[in-house]
């Protein structure tokens, strides 16, 4: 069995919360220890669902520029959600997910501040589209403290 990185830092908050932080002084040094043994807990949370987040993330938006394009007036914009709608992750890295999912972000701000500028029943339809997206993201990307 090789362990996965969720594992080790799991079963090393264990160790620093049950092993190590009760032999220590109660104050600043047994608060510290359990702090690291807490964000260790929520990284491995993090290993786990990073990739899941972000591809679900950079497809639900792409998912939303294809369905809004045709109402965007601006030319340059319009071209730049149909550009985006149309790629896909190259890659299943952190990092590359990560760079994707920030020019993906810019260009929905983009578009929320022309549909915001727009009059019309459409437009109040296409900002209620683009808060759904948002609050799917924020959803996504929530931490679930461990139960106890």
């Amino acid at each position: 069995m090789k362990p996965e990185v969720d594992q080790i830092l799991g079963l090393s908050a264990s160790q620093l919360l049950g092993g190590i932080a009760p032999l220590l002084p109660t104050g600043y040094a047994q608060g510290a220890v359990s702090l690291v043994a807490f964000m260790m807990i929520l990284s491995a949370q993090e290993y786990e669902r990073a990739a899941d987040i972000r591809v679900a993330e950079n497809n639900d938006v792409r998912a939303l520029f294809k369905s809004l394009a045709a109402q965007v007036g601006d030319a340059e914009l319009k071209a730049k959600l149909e550009t985006a709608a149309a790629t896909a992750d190259s890659s299943l890295k952190i990092s590359a997910l990560d760079a994707a999912n920030y020019e993906l972000r810019r260009l929905l701000i983009s578009l929320h501040i022309y549909m915001e500028s727009q009059p019309g029943e459409n437009a109040r339809a296409a900002e209620k589209s683009i808060w759904q997206t948002l609050r799917a993201l924020a959803d996504r990307r929530a931490l679930k403290l461990p139960s106890q």
